[in-house]
């Protein structure tokens, strides 16, 4: 591995599971402080809800959010102690706040704020106006923008996550109808996902709303560790240029592709999946051979 051209990647929603978080907890200080800090700021225990492996709270939005980017967070800060530390950064949807604290453009307890605020409008939203994704493996997009216009369905592309998948997001019914014309035509390669709303759509225009209030009293600050930002992929090192970015990210696709190809492009070419799972390293076997993908847990053993 080398260093120079190091990238932290940080996950978003769907990365988390049961437990997640309490082997890190009782391994290092650093972290107790930490999620104590984060306890402080949500106004409610957030170990109870990660640790516990019984109960299904960490998969609800309001708490899902929280708990991957106070978990990202942890990891990126471990990392930090044993001396990697990022070139560039990038997060995948929810995970783009975590590389904003990472790269110190944004503070944690000012992103963990916006955070707490993001997760409840999203599923008010989803509420609201009830929306579902899925998946699309094996597509290509024209193929997938030809499949929308002939079932005759709302519904946009909300990720270009690889070569091999694509996002699709909608209307509930929208999206029950896009599946059953798939099944219909013998269109395989369709997998619904358990969310609870429309994200990345327009579906999401209420939130997008009352979350741009939050985000525009919130101080950015320039930086030196470039981020490769999910509705503008190239890099981006000044504050208010990645502010109107992450205000825009939550109804325009994530075009991760993009992404991961120009952060390779750019020369950094070893990546660390800073966070609970190996979704992003899965996604990019399917993007670019050019990566060496680095796995953190064998990076700080001690």
């Amino acid at each position: 591995m080398n260093k120079d051209k190091l990238t932290f990647l940080f996950p978003g929603q769907g990365s988390q599971y049961k437990g997640m978080g309490s082997n890190i907890y009782k391994k290092f200080k650093i972290i107790k402080n930490l999620y104590l800090e984060a306890s402080d700021i949500l106004g409610y225990d957030l170990k109870k809800i990660s640790f516990d492996t019984n109960s299904n709270q960490i998969n609800k939005t309001i708490y899902t959010q929280p708990a991957i980017f106070t978990y990202n967070i942890a990891i990126d800060r471990i990392l930090k102690k044993f001396n990697y530390h990022p070139k560039s950064v990038a997060g995948h949807s929810l995970g783009e706040y975590s590389a904003l604290v990472s790269n110190g453009c944004i503070s944690f307890e000012n992103a963990l704020n916006i955070i707490k605020h993001r997760a409840k409008l999203m599923d008010s939203c989803g509420i609201k106006r009830p929306g579902k994704m899925a998946a699309v493996i094996n597509l290509g997009i024209n193929d997938i923008k030809n499949i929308i216009s002939l079932s005759k369905t709302n519904i946009v592309i909300a990720n270009y996550n690889s070569n091999k998948q694509i996002i699709v997001s909608g209307d509930s019914k929208d999206i029950e109808n896009f599946i059953s014309y798939c099944k219909k035509n013998k269109i395989r390669g369709i997998i619904p996902l358990n969310v609870s709303g429309a994200f990345h759509s327009p579906l999401m225009e209420d939130a997008k709303i009352s979350l741009e209030k939050i985000i525009n009293n919130t101080k950015f600050n320039d930086v030196n560790i470039p981020i490769y930002q999910n509705y503008m992929p190239e890099k981006h090192i000044k504050g208010n240029k990645i502010k109107n970015n992450l205000i825009n990210q939550l109804t325009a696709p994530v075009l991760w592709l993009d992404t991961v190809n120009n952060i390779v492009s750019d020369n950094f070419t070893d990546f660390i999946e800073v966070g609970p799972s190996n979704v992003l390293k899965n996604l990019n076997k399917n993007i670019n051979k050019n990566i060496n993908n680095v796995d953190y847990k064998e990076l700080i053993k001690e």
